[in-house]
């Protein structure tokens, strides 16, 4: 082991990023560059480009020095993967093709400037400390990065929407956004919010069925499109969490979404529809349930021009959870899936958690095929490296891939992400070091935080920390960690099979059977769905309470790994900047394993106090990874 480690320090060559404190991310000097500027790069280094007609427009081909587009949009997705093809080194012919047409980016920002579940600083669109260039400036990098890896919408206000954000005020800004993003093909939406014409006091109702309501959404899609007529449409949370919408008057999800459908469908505008509800008219239902419960009779009710927007797990941005039934259920509406790439639930831009192989995990139980396009709740900010974490920037570049294609591989992703922000493509022991830091990172979190199929057992609102024992009287149960876990002196877990709640008959076979069966459910969902005895034996013929164990010992390991990893590239990172980077790192994979082993203590304290089995001596207890999917 110690030659090994030798051997890998001796051989690592100077990694340089040409990034300014981070600011330029993955893009390095081609941040700096305009979209026509971009293209002529190619074009004096001997590349052609043409539009090309028969093509579609987001469609490109590139052959030998030969580039061809479906529009100047096409050319210009061509024009960065010539940049990442040479900044990782390889250059070859390409043929690509979006496959999903939807790949939008949901901002949680608020018109103050700042950012519901945000861990990067203040809003980009709304931050009103940035003087106008800079403003400018960091929204057209902004831009310029989505381009870069496929992103082509964002919703620029949090789904929890201020009335203000569709008067004239602020859609005069929401217009000078879309006129900056424009060149990138960047489309503009906003989240409204339901209630909104009452809200301004030109309606004294919110009906969906008022005829009055139906007038003012009309005009109010007629005077956003006189202004942006490429405005891409409007995201809805309505009747959650305290948000306004249709059940306020008696009326379905299908009666509020076609209403807005309506007012949008003469200028080829779309209505995201959230299926994120509970309690609102299911009290006492499995939350996990609720979803499904809600839409289903509702299936095929919808105009064409609404899609349904789900959450990838039925539950809230967990570090693992099964994949959401409403793709089994909604066979005649149109749908996408919303992936968390803010890591609200995953240490919150303070650890390194790559979350790729979340998402490929999703994508091996929904197939791409069925959806219509992907939304990312986004981390962007206006800190100096955009996304808090320097590594949290793998997720927004992996998000971006993975709408474009989801059949690449995480690996493929994080190596890729790698070599374009730590620019020396010959390292291979610190790529390759990286990678697999990257790849093992969310099942790491999982291990430290909730293993085994725990879930939601966070600190109350800011969801920061363990709280294992988390209960308020005055808070909805489903808001409360003991609700999840229900441990007692008989075991621990959420029942869930058809002997409990239910919720397994939500899922299509095989899915079904499987996590309806104790002996079959995989153990990575087991404490979802059923309620397990401590001392149950599992697969490797340990009890549960000792594979808990096991499973939070690793958990801390595993960062203790990925620090000392990190460490080791101590001698590589040679001028301020990349030394800087260096000790950021650092600092937060120090903090990281604190919190590790934080979560293990808190946990393991506890569970233990039901269990009444010994807590493992340090150091005890590792286990063999789970199997996951991709």
């Amino acid at each position: 082991m110690k030659r090994i480690l030798f051997l890998l320090v001796t051989a690592l060559v100077v990694v340089t990023s040409s990034a300014d404190n981070g600011h330029s991310a993955w893009m390095g000097d081609f941040l700096d560059m305009t979209a026509s500027q971009v293209q002529g790069y190619w074009r004096a280094n001997g590349y052609d480009f043409a539009v090309d007609s028969s093509l579609p427009s987001e469609d490109y081909t590139v052959k030998g020095t030969s580039v061809r587009g479906g529009s100047d949009i096409a050319l210009l997705y061509a024009s960065y993967e010539l940049m990442r093809q040479k900044r990782c080194g390889k250059m070859h012919d390409a043929a690509a093709s979006p496959k999903f047409k939807y790949r939008i980016l949901n901002h949680w920002d608020n018109l103050d400037g700042s950012i519901e579940r945000g861990y990067a600083g203040k809003s980009i669109f709304w931050h009103t400390g940035l003087k106008r260039q800079q403003w400018r400036t960091r929204i057209e990098e902004y831009a310029r990065l989505d381009a870069s890896v496929g992103i082509n919408g964002a919703v620029l206000d949090n789904v929890n929407a201020s009335p203000k954000v569709i008067t004239t005020e602020y859609l005069d800004t929401v217009k000078a956004i879309a006129d900056i993003m424009r060149p990138y093909g960047v489309r503009v939406y906003l989240a409204i919010n339901f209630a909104s014409p009452m809200a301004l006091g030109a309606t004294s109702t919110a009906d969906p069925l008022d005829s009055s309501v139906k007038a003012w959404w009309k005009a109010k899609a007629k005077e956003i499109y006189a202004l942006i007529p490429d405005f891409g449409g409007f995201l809805v949370k309505a009747n959650s969490e305290g948000q306004p919408g249709p059940f306020d008057y008696g009326r379905t999800h299908a009666d509020g979404a076609n209403m807005l459908a309506d007012a949008l469908r003469p200028y080829g505008g779309i209505v995201m529809w959230r299926s994120f509800v509970y309690g609102s008219r299911h009290k006492g239902e499995d939350r996990v349930m609720q979803a499904v419960s809600e839409f289903k009779d509702l299936d095929g009710k919808f105009r064409d021009n609404v899609i349904l927007q789900s959450k990838n797990g039925p539950l809230d941005f967990q570090p693992r959870e099964p994949y959401a039934p409403i793709f089994d259920n909604m066979k005649k509406t149109a749908q996408w899936v919303e992936f968390q790439v803010t890591q609200e639930y995953t240490g919150q831009s303070k650890h390194l958690v790559y979350l790729a192989p979340m998402w490929k995990e999703f994508f091996s139980f929904v197939s791409a095929d069925s959806l219509r396009g992907v939304a990312g709740v986004s981390n962007v900010g206006n800190d100096a490296n955009w996304c808090g974490h320097p590594f949290s920037q793998a997720n927004w570049y992996a998000f971006g891939r993975l709408a474009w294609d989801p059949s690449l591989t995480s690996k493929a992703i994080a190596q890729e992400w790698l070599k374009m922000t730590f620019e020396e493509s010959s390292n291979r022991y610190f790529y390759d070091s990286m990678t697999s830091v990257m790849e093992r990172s969310r099942e790491m979190c999982v291990d430290y935080m909730m293993p085994l199929g725990l879930h939601h057992i966070f600190k109350f609102d800011h969801h920061y920390g363990p709280e294992p024992d988390g209960f308020k009287a005055e808070y909805p149960i489903e808001w409360c960690p003991v609700y999840y876990h229900k441990a007692d002196s008989l075991g621990v877990g959420f029942d869930r099979s058809s002997k409990g709640t239910g919720a397994v008959g939500q899922y299509r076979e095989p899915y079904r059977s499987l996590y309806d069966n104790l002996s079959t459910c995989p153990e990575q969902y087991l404490l979802w769905f059923h309620h397990v005895a401590w001392n149950y034996r599992m697969k490797n013929g340990k009890t549960l309470w000792d594979n808990l164990c096991a499973r939070y010992t690793r958990g801390v390991k595993a960062v203790e790994t990925t620090l000392m990893t990190w460490k080791l590239m101590r001698s590589i990172f040679v001028d301020d900047c990349d030394e800087d980077r260096w000790n950021e790192v650092d600092s937060l994979l120090t903090i990281q394993l604190g919190n590790a082993q934080e979560w293990k203590d808190v946990c393991l304290d506890y569970f233990h106090q039901f269990s009444r089995m010994p807590l493992p001596a340090e150091g005890e207890g590792t286990v063999a990874p789970v199997a996951t999917r991709e």
